[in-house]
């Protein structure tokens, strides 16, 4: 009965409060983010403390941290309010114009560099007020469980073999080719698969947990290994090493076109065949038949189009 009389006493603005002063560390940030006075966010705080039998923010040095329980209390209250944002918004139809969704989508930097910058500028065109967060994919991070915790609503990237137990939309396949300073050697005399295997390559960093990449997959499966000599987790950065060093990036065509223009760079076929890269969009059942998430897959799928074409 007591759990009964106290849930009957916690309303979702209490949990967005929770929430931002969690995540601010700060009464006096919570309120300005949340547009109320501070007096009334303290005041939540001090019902939420009441409630929880627990200090939830206490002073360390100069600043606030969360107490071990209000951790614990971080990611469920954050799944509250992504539940009941996705109630509403979807119960009353998704309407771009005056949504305050945030969208939150984990991408891999080996996508287009004009992919990001186009996807965001389209959905703050068509939906002014929503909010973007965008992750990366790291070998730190399981997309599986973010997608399906709630903590990000599509991933984007490529796989030699895309995990069936998500929901997929294919968005772009792309020509293997290798980017390479107009200094290198094989731009002169050309390679062939040993010269190349034997090369000094620059590879990304793991996208998942125990990933290879599709390059170093498909090249294992074929018993061979290049000679990678240096990892960049940012993927951006890459043609940038590349055009000063002897460095090999191996990848998609369309990336690679990108810094032709503007690096001392060349592209070259590569020795080894390879099939092409495929990028896909990854979604959970949980997110499947959301109108808002509906349309920013749509959003994903319109820009990879317009791409494509150029």
């Amino acid at each position: 009965m007591r759990d009964q009389s106290l849930f009957d006493k916690i309303d979702l603005h209490l949990i967005r409060v929770l929430h931002t002063v969690l995540t601010e560390r700060s009464v006096s940030k919570a309120a300005i983010r949340l547009g109320m006075h501070q007096p009334a966010v303290s005041a939540s705080l001090k019902r939420l403390r009441d409630f929880a039998g627990d200090p939830l923010l206490v002073r360390s040095g100069s600043g606030m941290v969360p107490t071990e329980t209000a951790l614990r209390m971080l990611e469920p209250s954050a799944s509250i309010l992504r539940a009941a944002e996705m109630l509403f918004s979807d119960a009353r139809g998704f309407e771009p114009a005056a949504a305050r969704n945030t969208f939150r989508l984990a991408a891999s930097d080996y996508l287009d560099p004009l992919f990001l910058p186009r996807l965001v500028a389209q959905i703050k065109e068509q939906a002014p007020f929503a909010e973007i967060e965008i992750h990366p994919l790291s070998g730190a991070a399981d997309y599986r469980t973010q997608l399906a915790q709630g903590d990000i609503d599509v991933v984007i990237g490529n796989w030699p073999q895309p995990p069936d137990d998500l929901h997929l939309g294919r968005l772009f396949g792309d020509e293997v080719v290798c980017l390479v300073s107009n200094k290198h050697p094989a731009v002169r005399r050309g390679w062939d698969q040993t010269q190349w295997l034997e090369a000094e390559h620059i590879a990304p960093g793991a996208t998942h947990p125990g990933a290879k990449g599709v390059i170093d997959d498909h090249l294992s499966g074929l018993g061979l290994q290049r000679h990678i000599v240096a990892r960049c987790p940012h993927f951006s950065l890459i043609p940038g090493m590349v055009a000063s060093t002897l460095l090999v990036l191996t990848t998609g065509r369309q990336y690679c076109e990108r810094f032709v223009d503007t690096l001392p760079v060349t592209l070259l076929p590569c020795p080894v065949e390879f099939p092409r890269m495929m990028y896909y969009q990854l979604w959970h059942a949980r997110t499947h038949t959301s109108a808002s998430n509906k349309w920013l897959r749509e959003r994903i799928k319109s820009v990879a189009a317009e791409l494509r074409k150029e």
